[in-house]
């Protein structure tokens, strides 16, 4: 099934229950929805069947108006809900390729003040390692530049 497809059945199963601004709005809605996964780069097999059976949502879109008595009006509680639960899939989508971990404020500043205090103390052992490196090439330039710097005669 194609979009075109998907639309078409949609459609008519929604005229069987709603009026036509409602069916109007949803289809509108579920274009739109399509067309924007797709430009997000799923191919639209994939929004295809992650939407499942025309019929049966709009079945349910006929259900959810019947419940709210708005199946001459508008519809914004369905579409927010929509919305909620698309932007909620999308989340357990994306937490398959990366894990999200959330941590309490005092606990991630627990943790950088650790590895502040772990990066001081590496720099001032490595300061103490090297120290007598440093302070022997620098006084080996001190002779050379007072040498330098000395008259001939």
């Amino acid at each position: 099934m194609d979009k075109r497809e998907f639309i078409e059945k949609l459609q008519r199963t929604l005229a069987g229950g709603l009026n036509s601004s409602l069916v109007a709005d949803h289809v509108r809605y579920y274009q739109d929805y399509i067309d924007s996964e797709i430009r997000k780069g799923k191919s639209e097999k994939e929004v295809l069947e992650s939407l499942g059976d025309p019929r049966l949502l709009a079945k349910s879109i006929i259900e959810a108006n019947k419940h709210t008595g708005e199946s001459f009006g508008s519809n914004r509680e369905y579409d927010e809900e929509v919305s909620a639960y698309s932007k909620r899939k999308e989340k357990n989508t994306e937490k398959i390729f990366e894990h999200i971990i959330e941590l309490p404020g005092w606990l991630i500043m627990l943790i950088v003040t650790v590895l502040v205090i772990i990066v001081i103390g590496i720099a001032t052992k490595l300061l103490f390692i090297f120290a007598p490196v440093i302070l022997i090439g620098l006084s080996i330039l001190l002779i050379i530049k007072v040498f330098q710097n000395r008259p001939q005669g």
